[in-house]
């Protein structure tokens, strides 16, 4: 039998999330109009980000997860890092800056649950990592990032990989350079399917991918599931079915709860399995943190499919 999901709290798994927090003001429409007004059936004002989402994720599953990034000493920072402390997330190493002004999104949710994101990614945010606590990395048992802090995922893991601990990127859209900086430090690349294109071309991405060193080479095609290259071998996991009111957050949930798994001594398969259903759980209740799923609804419907 195997030895995940977790069965003892005390053997819950500890994840270190690094990379981006944004505040999030969410408006329900109708539809997505491609010009003019619309009206809205509902706002509000939620925490987003990826890694900082994903922190909240692997917190749900009940694993131990610490928030590692930045944002401005302004009312969205202190906002957010409140609300990931809500989250029980550790958020000791959520440093604000005095002169830095935090990121924040625009998100237009339809009633289909399709979205759109305008984001500003924020200002006076020091790149320099040198204050980060690195020394703590080797308690983990997983560490995941997004691209958008590179100066700081690359100090976490370097600090990982010198540790042994598997390192997972949470892989959105960015700049080739920053792959190229990250990539061979990754251990599980976890790509979304525009991002995949961007970087690597329409020609057998993946194994493009795959050839920086990365044990796991995967892209998310939301109703599609997941495709990985691991060890030269091409695998499928399909998504789980549910009635989707907003997708908003379900890629970063996807993440957090791979990174849990993986933490948690889960071979790819399982994890890729139990992450899409933690995904499309999500997928069941607005924006992107409610629909967050607990561990036991997310192993209920991961089993369904066993």
């Amino acid at each position: 039998m195997s030895a995940f999901p977790p069965r003892d709290p005390n053997e819950m798994p500890h994840v270190a999330c690094i990379g981006l927090s944004a505040l999030d003001y969410i408006w329900t429409v109708p539809r997505l109009a491609d010009e003019g007004k619309m009206r809205a059936d509902s706002f509000a004002t939620k925490g987003g980000g990826m890694a900082a989402t994903a922190a909240v994720a692997v917190a749900r599953l009940g694993g131990h997860a610490r928030f590692l990034g930045r944002a401005g000493a302004d009312p969205e920072g202190r906002f957010m890092r409140d609300a990931l402390e809500a989250e029980r997330v550790d958020v000791s190493a959520f440093r604000l800056f005095e002169d830095g002004r935090s990121s924040i999104s625009s998100v237009w949710v339809d009633r289909t649950g399709e979205r759109r994101i305008v984001n500003f990614r924020g200002s006076g945010l020091p790149s320099d990592a040198g204050w980060l606590p690195l020394a703590d990395i080797g308690r983990c048992g997983a560490v995941l990032s997004d691209p958008r802090w590179p100066e700081g995922t690359e100090a976490a893991f370097a600090a990982a990989r010198a540790a042994g601990i598997p390192t997972v990127l949470d892989a959105d859209m960015a700049d080739a350079d920053i792959f190229e900086r990250l990539l061979p430090l990754t251990d599980h690349a976890i790509f979304s399917e525009p991002a995949l294109h961007a970087f690597a071309g329409p020609e057998d991405p993946l194994a493009r991918v795959a050839a920086h060193g990365c044990r796991v080479t995967a892209v998310t095609r939301g109703g599609q599931g997941v495709d990985w290259i691991e060890a030269g071998e091409r695998h499928h996991a399909d998504a789980f079915p549910v009635a989707a009111i907003d997708t908003t957050g379900a890629g970063d949930v996807f993440h957090g709860a791979y990174a849990f798994a993986i933490a948690a001594r889960a071979d790819s398969r399982e994890a890729m399995s139990f992450a899409a259903a933690a995904a499309a759980l999500k997928c069941t209740r607005p924006d992107g943190r409610s629909g967050i799923p607990n561990l036991q609804d997310t192993i209920q419907l991961w089993r369904s499919r066993l």
